[in-house]
Order: C-alpha cells, then structure tokens, then sequence
C-alpha cells in the first residue's frame, strides 16, 4: 500500500496526541512527545493542526512531524516503523521537495529519532549533521527528593504570574498568561502540569511545564527557566527536581529532558537535580544555496 502524506484538522489532534502517548516507551531513542504538540498549542489549536504532518498506510498512522518552526521538522515514527525503507523514502520525497507543503527551500532540519532510517536516507541525499541535542533522563521508580523551595501549581488565576517569568527566562519570548490558556486548552495538557518555584522572599523564580504520556511511560519537561534576575542560585535544580516529582505524582515512569549540547550550564542544572545524560544527537541539515 502507499504512504500518504496529511495534515489534520483541529478536530483530529487529540487522536494524534493518543498515538504518540502510545509510542512513548522508557528505553526508546528520544522522540516527538505529546508535550511537544502541547506547548506549541499556545498558538492555539488551528496553528497546531496547520503545524502536524502525518504518514499513514493503509490508514495506520506511521509517523507523525511537527513544523517547530518553518525550518524545522521534528518526527518520530511508531516504534515498528524505525527501519522501514518505504516510509523513510517517502519522508526524505517530501521534505525534500518544497511544493509537497513540508519544509521550504533553502537551509532546513529534520531532528528525527537516533537509529531512526529517515536520518540515514537524508544524509545519503547530501544532507548532514547539525547541532546535537544533549538528552537527560531520571527515572522515577524511587520517590523524589524534597526541592526545597516553595512550589505551586499554576492555575488559571495565575497564568500572568507563569507568563512573567517565562518572559523573563526567554529572550525574545513574547509569552503572555492567554497563551498559557490556550495551552491549557489543548488535549496534551489532560496529563500536564505548570509548575512555578519561590525563593525566600515569595518572588516568583523559575518555571516549568511537565508532560506526561500517561502511567508508566516516559514524561518530559517542556521547557523549563529561570527569571534572569534570579539564576545562580539553585532555582533551576529546584524546579527541575520538583518537575520530576510532578511526573512521578501523574505516573511518569522517568523524566526527560533534550537541550543543545552547546548550553553546559543548562546541561549541568539537569545533572545537578538527578538527571544522567542519556544520548548526544544532532539534526540533520541541508545548507541553501
């Protein structure tokens, strides 16, 4: 049967959020998530289904991207489907030709699952590695450690206070307490949670939001910062640790985290709150021209 290549509508993206909460295994290379789709559904769910790509045979969904930009594809594949030829050619055609409605001309990435055929078959078309991603991982069997520091779970009434703080985190982040509803609105957020950390003093210092796929299957954290008037101090091994104690609270099975290689500090916050590097794996690239 062949590959075809969709876009969902709005109305469709809970059905791709339970296939990916299936495809998520402790063990398995680092991988699209649904906390992925769940936070960039603060642009709303219409931006979410315009940003989706999904493979199907024979009405069995294969692989699933997500437009992260619109340079940027990330794709994971069911767990079966890693090695098979057919639907890696397929994705390297349409990832490769602009009028297909995948990625534009010009320079590109596919962040895709180490092991995963699409990487061989794209490097083997001319492409190459870009930046690699370092992936953390801390299992969640045994209970977590007190963070020592105030924690809350934001709730609606303190979307503003979550949006500060990113803002504060990011650069350029222009996050606002409407996009934070908006991503509580959005399917992956049923197994989700916001997290904000105080120091002494009652100040809001560090945010993060935590994705589970459901119990017994790997979570991540998506994304987690620190104010920028308040970093050096702990607060991020603080709130990462009270991420994964939010996890395990939702039936994680571990916590995981990707961040580029090229960020140390952000490498040793993770490994300072329990997190053991897991893998180092790079995009892969075409240059324009």
């Amino acid at each position: 049967m062949a590959i075809d290549l969709g876009k969902p509508h709005v109305d469709g993206l809970s059905d791709i959020v339970d296939v990916l909460r299936e495809w998520q295994e402790d063990g398995a290379p680092m991988q699209l998530h649904p906390g992925d789709l769940g936070w960039f559904w603060r642009a709303g769910g219409e931006a979410t289904a315009e940003a989706v790509r999904t493979w199907s045979r024979d009405g069995r969904l294969l692989a699933v991207g997500l437009l992260d930009g619109p340079d940027l594809l990330r794709i994971t594949t069911a767990p079966d489907a890693r090695r098979d030829r057919e639907l890696a050619q397929r994705v390297r055609d349409d990832v490769t030709e602009p009028e297909r409605g995948v990625l534009p001309a010009g320079s590109v990435s596919v962040e895709a699952p180490e092991g995963a055929l699409v990487r061989d078959v794209l490097i083997a078309r001319g492409w190459h590695a870009g930046e690699p991603w370092t992936w953390l991982r801390r299992d969640l069997a045994e209970p977590v450690e007190d963070p020592g520091v105030r924690i809350e779970v934001v709730a609606p009434e303190k979307a503003h206070v979550f949006a500060s703080v990113h803002r504060a985190a990011f650069d350029g982040s222009t996050f606002t307490d409407g996009r934070w509803r908006a991503m509580a609105a959005g399917a992956p957020f049923t197994d989700a949670r916001s997290l904000l950390a105080y120091d002494d003093q009652g100040s809001a210092v560090a945010s993060v939001t935590v994705w589970s796929a459901g119990p017994g299957r790997p979570g991540v954290l998506e994304p987690m910062g620190v104010h920028r008037a308040h970093r050096n101090l702990g607060h991020g091994r603080a709130i990462s640790v009270a991420a994964a104690a939010a996890l395990r609270r939702l039936g994680s099975s571990s916590a995981l985290v990707g961040t580029p290689s090229s960020h140390a500090a952000a490498v040793a916050t993770y490994e300072s709150a329990g997190f053991r590097r897991r893998s180092e794996v790079p995009d892969v690239c075409r240059d324009g021209g």
